[in-house]
Parts: C-alpha cells; sequence; structure tokens
C-alpha cells in the first residue's frame, strides 16, 4: 500500500494559534507512516494535481478568505475521495464568505454564549463556559468515538448552524440563561462526520486553545478522525 499523503494547511487568525496546534498533531501523522506537507495557505486546493494525490487535509484557517477556484479544488478533491477534517474554527469558521464551502462542511460557527454580562472582565475568558460534551448513540458505535466517554470542559461552547446530512457524534446543550434571548436549551453538534461524494469529512469543534486539544478525549476524537477520513482507510 502507498504511503499515505496529508496535507496540512493552516492560517487564518493568529488567536487559535494555526501553527502551534497543528503542531501538536504532525507527530501523530508521521507516527502513523504518512508523508505529511504543510502550506501556510489555500492557494494549493486549486492545484487539481497535488488535490489528486493528496489522501487527507488537515486545515487549521479560522475565518480568512478562499478564492471560488480554491473553494472549487477543495470540494472536487473531497468529492473524489480526499479526507477532510478540523476542529474549532479551523473548519467551521472558515470562509464564511464562500456557501460552496459551507455546503462542502455542513456546519457554520453562529457564537460562542459568555458569562453572566456583570462577570466580563473583557478578556478571552469572558467566552469560557464549564459544559459537557456528550457522546450520542451513533458515537457510541462509530470508530472515531467509541469508547470516548461524556466529557468536561470549561472553553469556548460553539454554537454551529448546520444541516441534517451530517452524522452527529457528540453534542452540547447551551442552556437558557437570564440575559440569554433564546428561550429554550439547545443542543448543537459537537463532533461530527459527512460524507462527500467520496470522500469524507470530520469536524470536532472543541479546541479553542492548545490546552483543550491536548485533553485526552478532544485529542483521541481528533486523531482518530485524522485516521477515519483518510481515503486509504476508506476506499470501500
Amino acid at each position: 500500500m502507498a504511503q499515505p499523503r496529508a496535507l496540512v494547511v493552516r492560517g487564518g487568525w493568529e488567536g487559535h494559534q494555526p501553527v502551534g496546534a497543528t503542531d501538536l498533531f504532525i507527530p501523530f501523522l508521521r507516527d502513523s507512516g504518512y508523508a505529511v506537507r504543510v502550506e501556510e495557505s489555500t492557494e494549493i486546493y486549486a492545484d487539481a494535481a497535488e488535490m489528486a494525490a493528496t489522501d487527507l487535509v488537515v486545515q487549521c484557517v479560522t475565518m480568512g478568505e478562499i478564492t471560488a477556484a480554491q473553494s472549487a479544488g477543495l470540494s472536487a478533491a473531497v468529492s473524489a475521495g480526499t479526507g477532510l477534517t478540523g476542529w474549532h474554527g479551523g473548519i467551521v469558521d472558515a470562509f464564511r464568505a464562500s456557501s460552496e464551502y459551507l455546503h462542502l462542511v455542513g456546519g457554520q460557527f453562529a457564537t460562542h454564549p459568555g458569562k453572566e454580562p456583570c462577570e466580563r472582565h473583557g478578556g478571552a475568558e469572558d467566552n469560557f463556559l464549564p459544559h459537557r460534551v456528550c457522546v450520542t448513540d451513533l458515537g457510541r458505535e462509530h470508530p472515531i468515538t467509541a469508547g470516548v466517554e461524556d466529557f468536561d470542559l470549561v472553553t469556548e461552547q460553539y454554537w454551529v448552524l448546520h444541516d441534517d446530512l451530517i452524522d452527529v457524534l457528540a453534542v452540547t446543550t447551551h442552556p437558557t440563561q437570564a440575559w440569554h434571548p433564546w428561550h429554550r436549551p439547545v443542543t448543537s453538534p459537537a463532533i461530527w462526520t459527512r460524507r462527500w461524494g467520496a470522500g469524507r469529512v470530520v469536524v470536532t469543534t472543541p479546541g479553542h486553545s492548545l490546552d483543550v486539544l491536548e485533553h485526552p478525549a478532544v485529542r483521541t476524537v481528533i486523531e482518530r478522525g485524522m485516521v477515519w477520513a483518510t481515503r486509504t482507510a476508506s476506499a470501500s
């Protein structure tokens, strides 16, 4: 079997530490037998030959912009079997103006509710809430999340807009508080997969900071997701 090729694409908003975050996982990829290429922009997505030779894309590009040719190139590659995975804003808060990209991923960051207004002091911690990520019945049987127990985090709790084509492996519930405009608890997907043509997409919404990415459950899900999404692992 040929050596699988992983493409790490990173950039965008520096607050999500795209270099430090992806550097956490590059050793895992190499130790797992991948040939790893790192790109600091999305230009490679428009290179059809390079994308056709790529078995897995690991993307960490929060916000940022993507051209129509790059978005079409990524979508075509996934449709043809290239896997796509990422975490947090690097995959679900990327390229907000590209409807084709949003359609590919299946979910888009909307907000992360914050603390009670009187408890906010102007820093990132204003949006760090204790919350639980709960594995679904499907997730308990899926190779990405099988054996992973529900886990608690104190970090940004993503609220995402999504469609019905995703397969939800874990969820998190946003409670209603007196200062919120919504009137009942809202359950949001936290980990999901998506079949797109011959390709597989895996999204993990926790991952705001390196300590969250190093949480055993989060790291396990991301690493398993890389393997599951890879073309050679999903050739059937």
